[in-house]
């Protein structure tokens, strides 16, 4: 027990961190802020990217369904990569290199001339989206102390959403400018988004020049245990006891993330086709309409993510005071009822604010439980690989989301009025297997992180 902790626990865990502490949480929480911010400018700009890019005739929530699927695997490719390198030569290293590729690749998704190289663009950005993630939680769970550790990853997820509410003001304020006739004609707002992006590259600059490696990685390392099982996927599924918890969280990952990625972020195109259609009515065109529909998208992304900041300090909250199973069980059952109810009933501008926050507040609550409880499950010299296994392989199953929803959208409920809601509720089947997974989660409320066992990793 760390000496700043009293007998009886009783010191907020605030009080536990240094400045030194503060100091990587903030990094930490930038890091993974900004991959939110890029993601979420993707999710706002991929429609009207797609209906510049694609050629007459062409589908373009089709399209936008495969350019979701394509960010996705290469972030489940990434994370895999990023991950492993996170255990071998550090993660202060590793996220300076995965920030710079999600940041400078996002500006370049500015300069896309068609599809496809769209599509490469947003692989290579979701290549350090996925690394970033797995290294930030293993950095901040190995420099934190004990009673400090889950707040703190609570609030680092739950900060993320900081970066999505960031993108919907950039959406708000571009929408302004376009409907105002300040923005430039001959450069698209979805190409200005993108540019934007490619700010945070600047943070690499800052991991570099005053990050260090955690003290438990360091050690391992100076203790010559870098052998080849640290960073090594052969090594976590020879442990029986790693192996089980991989897999437990991975099949907890697929639920989330099919349903954020395959189901909640389409949210903004239901807006979007729902907004144009009542703006068209109302006899909005061109610039005018475009820019309304875009303000509505803009302030759908801040609900949401109002009440995802909400909800992910609620899951932390409440699952040190109960368990990591219930806080689940609880996070994805309002999920499925709550996303069900979004994609039924949205129809009006009253409903993004009271039913779209409560969808963020239990979707994205799942993810501040991921933050803390898959570092919870590996050691050291595998914390960055576990944690990556069960968040991006489970990507690799989730890009078959977006592409599915896409589908449904295009092919199965293209002749009702409004396809997009009824493949979204179709959907929402997901979140039971998240239900089915919780039955075999070990508990880890309340435990330190685990070490190597004996005669493996060494």
């Amino acid at each position: 027990m760390s000496a700043n902790v009293s007998p009886d626990g009783s010191v907020p865990w605030w009080k536990l961190l240094t400045k030194y502490h503060w100091f990587v949480l903030a990094v930490a929480a930038l890091g993974w802020l900004f991959d939110c911010l890029d993601q979420q400018l993707f999710l706002l700009a991929r429609m009207p990217a797609m209906k510049d890019l694609l050629p007459p005739g062409a589908d373009p929530n089709e399209y936008a369904g495969y350019a979701t699927a394509i960010f996705v695997l290469g972030w489940a490719t990434g994370g895999l990569i990023f991950g492993v390198l996170g255990d071998r030569i550090g993660r202060a290293k590793t996220m300076m290199i995965t920030i710079l590729i999600y940041s400078l690749c996002t500006g370049l998704s500015a300069l896309s001339k068609g599809f496809w190289d769209f599509a490469f663009y947003r692989f290579i950005t979701g290549l350090g989206v996925g690394g970033e993630f797995a290294v930030g939680v293993a950095l901040v769970a190995e420099v934190m102390p004990d009673k400090a550790r889950p707040h703190a990853l609570g609030l680092l997820q739950a900060l993320s959403a900081v970066g999505n509410v960031s993108a919907a003001l950039v959406e708000m304020g571009l929408s302004t400018m376009e409907r105002s006739g300040a923005m430039p004609e001959a450069v698209a707002k979805w190409r200005i988004m993108f540019i934007i992006g490619a700010v945070p590259a600047l943070l690499a600059l800052i991991i570099r020049a005053k990050l260090k490696e955690p003290e438990k990685w360091q050690q391992m390392k100076d203790s010559g245990k870098m052998s080849k099982d640290v960073g090594s996927y052969s090594a976590l599924f020879r442990s029986p006891r790693w192996r089980k918890n991989a897999l437990i969280g991975l099949a907890l990952a697929c639920a989330g993330v099919i349903g954020l990625w395959g189901i909640v972020f389409f949210v903004f195109d239901l807006v979007g086709s729902v907004m144009t259609k009542q703006f068209a009515a109302q006899g909005l065109t061109g610039g005018d309409l475009a820019g309304a529909v875009g303000q509505w998208k803009g302030k759908t992304s801040l609900m949401l993510n109002i009440g995802a900041f909400l909800g992910m300090i609620a899951f932390t909250k409440f699952t040190q005071r109960t368990s990591r199973r219930l806080a689940f069980t609880v996070a994805f059952i309002g999920a499925m009822i709550s996303t069900l109810l979004v994609f039924w009933i949205l129809r009006e501008p009253w409903h993004i604010y009271v039913l779209v926050p409560i969808m963020g507040f239990f979707m994205l609550g799942i993810f501040g439980g991921y933050a803390i409880y898959f570092p919870e499950l590996f050691p050291t010299s595998l914390r960055s690989t576990g944690t990556s296994f069960c968040y991006n392989v489970g990507r690799f199953l989730a890009a078959t989301g977006p592409w599915t929803i896409g589908l449904l959208s295009s092919k199965v409920f293209q002749n009702t009025e409004e396809p997009l809601r009824y493949a979204g509720m179709t959907m929402c089947l997901v979140f039971l297997l998240g239900l089915i997974v919780i039955r075999f989660m070990p508990e880890t409320r309340g435990e330190p992180l685990p070490e190597e066992e004996r005669g493996f990793a060494h």
